[in-house]
């Protein structure tokens, strides 16, 4: 049921009994926090959401407030910014002055409210802080400074209420209090790192992106993550220096209501170092590096030598629209086509989560294409196997052996069969949509654009045929 409220002097049509925090989230209402979180729920302890109701004696904190007919809430007044003001006065008394070396500079939601609300001459002398443990390994790739942390219980709801592992635990009272590991264990579950995203200050950092980059000089993509079928949507985190190739920093989640909520799993999250390292860059025959005409009129040589006798794999991985172009390819070749599933599957790694035993992002796509999951016992050896970028192309006995490859297999490609192999983009490098284990489609744009690109595998495609219909 709907009902009306007012906010700074404006009309609102809400959700009875929703709550007030979110209401004003939700329509770009400045309302600084720390302890609230969409995922988490309300925990009350910051009490930096204060704002005034009318008809209501003292300020009330939004993020434990429901919306009623009729209701009047201020947001803006001197007296509730006099009282966010001496919060963050409390906040800040033990807080270090580490803000030009914190990892979270420039991210840092202590930063924000303090440039608005902020008193400029300190009730305290920094020598007289509390000092806590700093630099502490808690596991899970993730670094803990405890003297900057605000105590607003977000990892420790996490490790609580989401993963229910419970590593994380507040001790202490008053000054002494602080986030620690439980006696004796370590922070040890797949999803540890949303914590980081989850701290709002600088207290969480991760070790693997600790000051390898400061936040403003990074471009943030939206995209989705390749690690599994359950399409996590993701930003990638990238930044190009002057005469350098563009490189990428990170991986963090986006919010999709619908598929991955606020986290991914820290595998997807590190995942982005695939797409950087032992990478396949030259056009190689018989190990020797060679031009592009030369690879295609050889490619095209083989094809011909081989006609009615050729097999091609596809990556479960590639676009959709890369997929359309190499079954195109392989009709106008008379070439079977494969991708087997099986090779990507990895139990170990799936669960009822975020985390599908699917490790190919679009086997949908696969499927829809009508493409073969599997090969069948009867049809084990051809004459000429072309392979874009499948994990296996063992699964089947060859003559000859081209390979459309992403990345450097060093044991294999020392093998006199394996003579000739394009270089292909990887995901970030190229665009297109995939289709997820629940059947939604999504859209990936090109992120990294590279000096001298790599092509794609629709490009080599067009390279080598032209348009293909």
């Amino acid at each position: 049921m709907s009902i009306n409220i007012k906010i700074d002097d404006t009309n609102f049509e809400v959700e009875d009994n929703s709550l007030l925090i979110d209401i004003l989230l939700k329509n770009d209402i400045k309302i600084p926090h720390f302890c609230y979180h969409e995922a988490l729920g309300a925990d009350g302890n910051c009490r930096m959401c204060m704002v005034e109701i009318a008809g209501q004696k003292r300020p009330q904190i939004a993020c434990d407030t429901f919306a009623k007919e009729g209701m009047e809430v201020f947001t803006k007044t001197a007296s509730i910014h006099a009282v966010r003001q001496d919060i963050l006065e409390l906040e800040l008394i033990n807080h270090p002055i580490d803000c030009p070396t914190c990892d979270q500079a420039g991210e840092c939601k202590l930063q924000d409210y303090y440039m608005d609300y902020g008193f400029y001459e300190s009730a305290i002398n920094s020598s007289d802080k509390i000092k806590h443990e700093k630099h502490k390994d808690l596991g899970s790739n993730v670094i803990l400074d405890q003297e900057r942390c605000v105590l607003c219980a977000r990892c420790t709801r996490f490790t609580t209420d989401i993963t229910k592992t419970h590593e994380l635990g507040i001790i202490g009272r008053g000054d002494e209090a602080r986030v620690t590991t439980m006696p004796n264990k370590k922070l040890d579950n797949p999803y540890a790192m949303n914590i980081v995203d989850l701290c709002p200050v600088g207290a969480l950092t991760s070790k693997d992106f600790r000051f390898s980059q400061r936040s403003w000089l990074l471009t943030s993509s939206p995209s989705v993550c390749h690690g599994c079928d359950k399409g996590c949507n993701i930003y990638i985190d990238h930044n190009k220096l002057k005469y350098q190739d563009a490189k990428i920093y990170r991986f963090k989640p986006r919010y999709n209501k619908n598929i991955n909520g606020h986290f991914i799993c820290d595998e997807g999250r590190l995942s982005y170092k695939e797409l950087e390292e032992n990478r396949q860059y030259n056009l190689l025959s018989d190990n020797k590096v060679i031009s592009k005409n030369i690879a295609i009129e050889t490619l095209n040589s083989k094809i011909n030598s081989y006609k009615n006798n050729i097999t091609i794999l596809v990556d479960a991985n590639l676009y959709n629209e890369e997929l359309e172009a190499i079954k195109s390819y392989a009709l106008s070749i008379g070439a079977k086509i494969f991708s087997p599933l099986s090779s990507y599957m990895d139990n170990a790694f799936g669960d009822d989560w975020l985390k599908s035993s699917m490790r190919a992002s679009n086997a949908k796509g696969i499927k829809s294409l009508s493409i073969n999951t599997e090969i069948t016992e009867d049809y084990t050896t051809t004459g000429l196997l072309i392979n874009f970028n499948h994990p296996n192309p063992d699964l089947l006995s060859y003559l000859e052996l081209v390979e459309f490859k992403t990345h450097i297999n060093n044991e294999k490609d020392k093998e006199e069969n394996l003579n000739l192999i394009f270089p292909l983009a990887v995901s970030s490098e190229s665009e297109g949509t995939l289709i997820n284990k629940n059947n939604i489609t999504q859209y990936c744009k090109k992120v990294i654009n590279k000096n001298s690109p790599t092509p794609t595998a629709l490009e080599w495609i067009l390279d080598i045929t032209g348009d293909i219909k």
